[in-house]
């Protein structure tokens, strides 16, 4: 296979329609109104604002619209757009009805951003020229182009920014079924002679992303074509998650290091974010913004004002059940430790002993408490 023939592959795991688009129904049906309304009215649309996780299919969305208005795309990202005379490069180059798709927009700098508002609005660009008192500014006119959006944070854009777009769509995670549907999709495009069952094992690890699905499926072409499988089972499966190091549950190394740390060297937590970073030697923004999600999404971890604390899945899955039953045989003394450290939470001002009762019956899930020692957390006002 040449290297063009590749890249022609990657691009066809693309949907090429709304029609084969698989997932997030809700947000489908509001674009293919939207669309077909504009079509109506001569094929112009107002601009259009996507927001989710990473890889939930924001640049695929785009390339779809661009094609059903029969446009051409340009593609470019906030990152490569550091001041105002880059963008009127760009807007120069495009011609009515082009689609001017903006990725991770959320980057763009403030002066670029706010030079958008008119070009959003009324088609025009000011550009500033000169400096000090003899500075003018001028308007250029531009094209009447169609901007598309997308963002993983969509609180870091200021509000008129957002008011601007005449449709904001939220893509979620994908169901199992759904990730099942688009992993046989690419499979027979990336012609795999995948088995339903493993389609459905490779959505459990997938974290509910197609991005990471389909590269799953990329590295399983690798694995078939050295060992050319006349069909692939959930057997033959495991020969590729031990290569990439994923669990049943779609953990990476990376995770099951965070909950080993977590319950093995601060009892399950809480433990702040620093201070887990610290001990993993990561930075704080990759355990935030790629660890936590995921393992918060799946319920490994709650996040609480005292820090992350393992929940008992977390405790089960990790093999590591006896530290969770240890917790239970904790002194009077670490009982309270917990309480004054928010690791149960009795919290309310002055209460009643009944309340305080109810409060740990209602969490002695997370103890394995026996009637002896809810006595012992009663007791415990005692110290």
């Amino acid at each position: 296979m040449t290297k063009k023939q590749g890249d022609n592959v990657e691009v066809s795991l693309r949907p090429p329609s709304l029609r084969d688009y698989i997932g997030q129904e809700k947000s489908k049906k509001a674009l293919e109104v939207f669309l077909k309304a504009g079509i109506q009215r001569g094929g112009s649309i107002e601009h259009l604002l996507f927001y989710g996780p990473p890889g939930m299919g924001k640049t695929t969305l785009a390339h779809i619209v661009a094609r059903e208005l029969s446009s051409d795309l340009k593609i470019t990202s906030g990152p490569a757009i550091e001041k105002a005379g880059d963008l009127a490069a760009i807007l120069t180059n495009l011609n009515d009805n082009d689609v001017l798709f903006i990725d991770e927009i959320h980057r763009l700098p403030r002066s670029v951003e706010e030079a958008l508002y008119p070009v959003m609005e009324d088609f025009a660009l000011d550009i500033v020229l000169g400096k000090g008192p003899a500075a003018r500014t001028v308007r250029l006119n531009v094209p009447r182009i169609i901007i598309i959006g997308a963002t993983t944070r969509m609180a870091l854009l200021s509000a008129p920014f957002r008011d601007r777009f005449g449709l904001v769509l939220n893509l979620d995670f994908y169901t199992v079924d759904e990730m099942a549907q688009i992993i046989q999709r690419s499979a027979e495009i990336l012609k795999l002679p995948l088995l339903p069952q493993a389609a459905v094992e490779i959505a459990k690890r997938s974290r509910k992303t197609p991005r990471i699905a389909n590269r799953m499926l990329k590295r399983l072409r690798d694995v078939q074509e050295i060992h050319d499988y006349a069909s692939i089972d959930v057997a033959a499966l495991e020969r590729l998650f031990d290569l990439l190091d994923i669990d049943s549950e779609g953990l990476q190394n990376i995770d099951k290091k965070y909950l080993h740390l977590l319950i093995t060297k601060f009892n399950g937590g809480p433990a702040g974010l620093s201070t887990i970073a610290v001990s993993l030697s990561e930075d704080k923004q990759t355990i935030e913004e790629f660890v936590e999600p995921y393992l918060l999404q799946s319920g490994f971890i709650k996040k609480t004002t005292k820090g992350r604390v393992a929940t008992k899945k977390a405790y089960d899955h990790m093999g590591l059940a006896h530290h969770y039953a240890a917790s239970a045989d904790a002194s009077p003394q670490q009982e309270k430790n917990w309480y004054n450290t928010g690791y149960f939470d009795c919290s309310g001002g002055e209460i009643g002993i009944h309340a305080v009762l109810r409060r740990l019956c209602s969490n002695a899930w997370r103890f394995k408490s026996s009637p002896e020692h809810i006595q012992i957390y009663a007791n415990l006002w005692q110290y």
